[in-house]
C-alpha cells in the first residue's frame, strides 16, 4: 500500500508541475479578455495552476513582450506553459508557433516576439500549430487568445505533446525582429535605450550588467557616469534607498539591466523621459 501512494504521489507531483501556465498579454485588466481565457484553460484542465506575468504590456508591444519572457521564464519549473498573446496581426496569414526550449514549451505568434528566446541552442521541437481538434470552434477572427492560445496551451499542460499540434517548423523560418542592442562607441563608452517604464516610473535600459563591466575593464578608470537627456548620474547604487528621497539613481533591476529611478519618486515624469530614448554610459576618471 505504501508502495502504490509513493508512486501515485509521484506521478500526482509530475502532472501538477506540467499544469504551470504563465500568461503575458497586452490585454489589461479593465477589460474581460484575460479572465475569458482563463476560463477557457480551466474548462480544459480543471487542474490547470495559472500565473499572470502580465496583462499590462503596451498595446502591440512585441519588443517589451520579447524582453518580459525572455527574462522571466527561467524562475518557472520545468514543465511550465508560456503563452504569450501580443498580436496585433490576429486574424492574418501570421503562423502560431510552439517551441521547446529547456524543458519549457512557449505558445506565442509568429510575430518576433520570441526572437530572445531564439537567441541560444536550447531549442527544441518547433511547431506551427494547424490541428484545429485543440481549438474552440468557430474560431474568432479577433481574439485567438481565447480560441486557440488559451485551450491549446491547456491541452499541452495536460500532457499533449506539441508535435500533434501540426507540421514541424524550421527554426530559421521563425520570424526575428530587429530588437535593440547597446551600441559600442569606444572602449570606453556603450550607448542603449529605454526599452521600457514599469509603473513605478522606473526607465529600464538595455545596457546590461555585462556591458558596463566590459567598458571598465578596457578603462583605466573604475567609475562610471550615466547620461540620460540632460540628466547626468554618477555610479551606480546598490539600491533604491541609497539616495535621498527624490534623488535620482543608476541601479541594476531584477532583470539584470541598467535602470535609471528616482528614490520615492517617479523617473519618467521627473525626467521627463520617453520610452525607446538614448541611455550613454562612459567611464569617467575618479577626480
Amino acid at each position: 500500500m505504501y508502495r502504490r501512494n509513493f508512486f501515485e504521489y509521484i506521478a500526482s507531483d509530475f502532472y501538477n508541475a506540467m499544469s504551470i501556465i504563465s500568461l503575458i498579454t497586452d490585454f489589461g485588466t479593465e477589460d474581460e479578455y484575460a479572465g475569458i481565457m482563463k476560463g477557457v484553460i480551466y474548462t480544459v484542465n480543471p487542474s490547470a495552476r495559472i500565473v499572470d506575468i502580465t496583462h499590462n504590456l503596451e498595446p502591440q508591444g512585441i519588443i517589451q513582450a520579447a524582453y518580459v519572457i525572455a527574462s522571466s521564464y527561467h524562475y518557472f519549473p520545468p514543465g511550465t506553459v508560456h503563452i504569450i498573446v501580443v498580436d496585433p496581426g490576429v486574424g492574418s496569414n501570421r503562423a502560431i508557433i510552439a517551441l521547446e526550449k529547456n524543458d519549457h514549451v512557449f505558445l506565442a505568434p509568429d510575430n518576433g516576439v520570441l526572437t530572445l528566446i531564439l537567441k541560444d541552442d536550447h531549442i527544441g521541437a518547433v511547431i506551427r500549430v494547424e490541428n484545429s481538434d485543440f481549438f474552440l470552434n468557430p474560431v474568432s477572427r479577433t481574439f485567438h487568445g481565447r480560441d486557440i492560445f488559451a485551450p491549446v496551451g491547456a491541452h499541452i499542460s495536460k500532457g499533449l505533446n506539441i508535435k500533434k499540434l501540426g507540421p514541424p517548423l524550421s527554426r530559421d523560418k521563425i520570424k526575428q525582429i530587429d530588437i535593440p542592442v547597446p551600441k559600442i562607441l569606444s572602449k570606453y563608452a556603450v550607448m542603449g535605450n529605454i526599452i521600457s517604464i514599469d509603473r513605478f516610473g522606473n526607465l529600464i535600459t538595455n545596457i546590461s550588467l555585462h556591458d558596463i563591466e566590459n567598458i571598465l575593464k578596457t578603462s583605466s578608470a573604475n567609475k562610471i557616469e550615466i547620461i540620460a537627456g540632460k540628466t547626468r548620474i554618477s555610479g551606480l547604487s546598490m539600491n533604491y534607498a541609497s539616495v535621498r528621497p527624490q534623488q535620482q539613481l543608476a541601479v541594476i533591476g531584477s532583470r539584470g539591466y541598467l535602470e535609471i529611478a528616482v528614490n520615492r519618486g517617479n523617473a519618467k515624469y521627473i525626467l521627463g523621459a520617453q520610452k525607446g530614448e538614448s541611455v550613454k554610459v562612459r567611464t569617467v576618471k575618479p577626480e
